[in-house]
């Protein structure tokens, strides 16, 4: 099992940055995957930006050159830099981490963008 803590979201004015943090803890040797989804009211949670073991990075097109996804491998934490942001960009963001045998979430943060 992996446990996530979520840390970070809040709500910012169009253009601003936010950070958002996961810190997972429990059997975190088997963790191959870090990454964070979001999900917008009335939306299907959606893909943002993932982190892998040998350190390659994805991002969703909507948000590649605005974000920007870390990872600490010895204090097992991935972090995600949302700049420029823009209302679309409202949802409810959550930490997720696969492992050798599952698939983890967090409890989601709020990211509110709006002036």
């Amino acid at each position: 099992q992996v446990q996530l803590v979520e840390s970070g979201g809040g709500l910012v004015q169009p253009g601003g940055s936010l950070r958002l943090s996961c810190a997972a803890s429990g059997s975190v040797s088997s963790i191959t995957v870090m990454g964070w989804y979001r999900q917008a009211p009335g939306k299907q949670r959606e893909f943002v930006a993932s982190f892998t073991n040998v350190g390659r990075t994805h991002y969703a097109d909507a948000v590649r050159g605005r974000f920007t996804i870390s990872r600490d491998f010895a204090k097992n934490t991935v972090s995600l830099q949302m700049n420029s942001l823009r209302p679309e960009d409202t949802a409810v963001y959550y930490c997720n981490i696969i492992t050798t045998r599952s698939m983890f979430w967090g409890q989601g943060t709020q990211v509110t963008v709006s002036s």
